[in-house]
């Protein structure tokens, strides 16, 4: 069985982004996402996508959307029209990502098998992207990793590793 993995950054209030971007900058982050995501196939709703100035090196991109005219000129970007679809192009992969954004995060829960969260130490009054609030009645925390702020990391932040009970 391959592990799909929903890998994010959120706030306290489980908020994501603004406007499709995100609301801090935290470079260990960004680091850490390409660590694990690097060589392995990333799912993502076509708004994620088109957040990025251009494909993300050395990773399959499965982008979902509703729109069948959309169209991705890029090498390694796939479209598919909804998280079932993704799924099933990366059965056979051992690991795969979830990237984003809310909506995509909502869907694939109940198939995730893996969280990998970067837990964020502040609020966000204006953010109108949210992931699911964790239930750990389903969910068990495996490790944490706290970093506190420092001269390029604005916010406290925890790196959350969560399995799904039972699997």
């Amino acid at each position: 069985m391959n592990t799909i993995t929903m890998i994010a950054a959120a706030a306290e209030d489980n908020a994501l982004g603004k406007d499709n971007d995100l609301l801090w900058h935290l470079p260990n982050d960004f680091r850490r996402f390409k660590k694990l995501t690097t060589g392995h196939s990333i799912i993502m709703g076509r708004k994620t996508f088109e957040s990025f100035p251009k494909p993300l090196p050395n990773r399959k991109h499965i982008v979902i959307t509703r729109d069948r005219n959309y169209i991705i000129d890029f090498e390694d970007c796939y479209i598919v029209h909804s998280v079932q679809a993704a799924l099933e192009m990366v059965q056979e992969e051992p690991l795969a990502f979830i990237i984003g954004g809310g909506e995509i995060y909502r869907q694939a829960e109940k198939l995730s098998n893996s969280i990998e969260l970067t837990r964020v130490h502040a609020t966000f009054e204006n953010a109108d992207t949210f992931f699911p609030k964790i239930d750990e009645t389903i969910w068990e925390l495996k490790t944490q990793e706290f970093h506190p702020k420092d001269e390029r990391h604005t916010y406290d932040f925890t790196y959350l590793t969560y399995r799904r009970k039972g699997k």
